[in-house]
């Protein structure tokens, strides 16, 4: 499509990677979920394990501090098909998600919330860090044998101090950002493939409801795909990892429509901006287990 470069793989061989955050020396981090790591992608495509951190880690976001933030799921089960990885359901009966802080530079891995007034985290998935330094992440549930989870939405103190759930009762909630002012909170629903804006009325607090929505309604791909996580532009425009036709689906805020760029897999789920331009786009294709890097016509919002 006009303006936009072609994908170049950058590392294969990734078991379900997601979450890249482009670092400053060049270097990607990202988890694979079904590895149960985080990882480095050197410039050169090489691959160094950061973390072990069991489970499914999931979302991935660099905090204040300097550490890295990961939104563990608590584990699938997986399948390969075709040459092909896809996550099922849980691997476990019983809820074992967490957030979880990693020490870039000893791969030290401490859980920071596991539970909300003794609920149980499901499947945390994504994450975004806000000017005030706490945290947004969705919990996208998990498919049980008992049924789906609900999800939920929930802002947190990167200390470990204070937790707060915004939204709940949503289903699958599964990508999410904030809008260039930091006022919007941006989510998609996976299954429903629904983009959602809820206003942010102070740091950690979401304006109420209407009775019938999560939130205000920006758009919906015109064919079935399914959404996973997004990135977000310096325009505003919402750009979102999108299955089954793969590609990023880019979103007006105000729900004026979309744009779709097709990528080779099945399995597109996370979109990162980074090089001095923030017009490098990551992408992860997560079913081919590959990272590419392709140019983008529009400059990404620096997080």
């Amino acid at each position: 499509m006009s303006g936009y470069g072609a994908p170049e793989a950058v590392a294969t061989g990734l078991r379900f990677p997601e979450g890249p955050v482009p670092m400053p020396d060049g270097s990607v981090l990202l988890v694979e979920i079904a590895r149960g790591t985080l990882t480095r992608v050197a410039p050169d495509g090489s691959l160094s394990v950061v973390a072990e951190l069991g489970g499914g880690p999931n979302g991935l976001a660099i905090g204040p501090d300097g550490a890295a933030y990961v939104c563990n799921n608590g584990g699938f089960q997986w399948t390969e098909a075709g040459g092909l990885l896809f996550p099922g359901h849980a691997a476990h009966a019983e809820p074992c998600g967490s957030i979880q802080r990693v020490d870039l530079a000893t791969g030290s891995a401490t859980t920071l919330y596991d539970s909300f007034e003794g609920e149980r985290l499901k499947g945390p998935n994504d994450i975004v860090f806000d000017a005030a330094g706490g945290f947004w992440f969705t919990d996208h549930g998990q498919v049980r044998d008992t049924g789906r989870d609900h999800g939920a939405i929930y802002y947190a103190a990167a200390d470990g101090s204070k937790i707060s759930r915004q939204r709940a009762g949503m289903m699958g909630p599964n990508g999410i950002g904030l809008s260039p002012s930091g006022k919007t909170l941006y989510v998609s629903e996976t299954m429903t493939a629904r983009i959602w804006a809820m206003d942010v009325v102070a740091p950690g607090e979401l304006a109420p409801p209407a009775p019938w929505a999560p939130g205000r309604f920006v758009g919906t791909p015109p064919a079935f795909r399914l959404l996973d996580s997004m990135a977000i532009e310096d325009s505003g425009r919402i750009c979102v990892g999108t299955m089954v036709e793969g590609g990023i689906t880019i979103f007006e805020p105000d729900g004026g429509g979309s744009e779709f760029v097709p990528l080779p897999d099945i399995g597109i789920t996370n979109i990162a901006f980074g090089g001095a331009d923030r017009r490098d786009a990551w992408i992860t294709a997560s079913t081919t287990g590959t990272l590419y890097r392709m140019r983008w016509p529009r400059s990404g919002l620096r997080l």
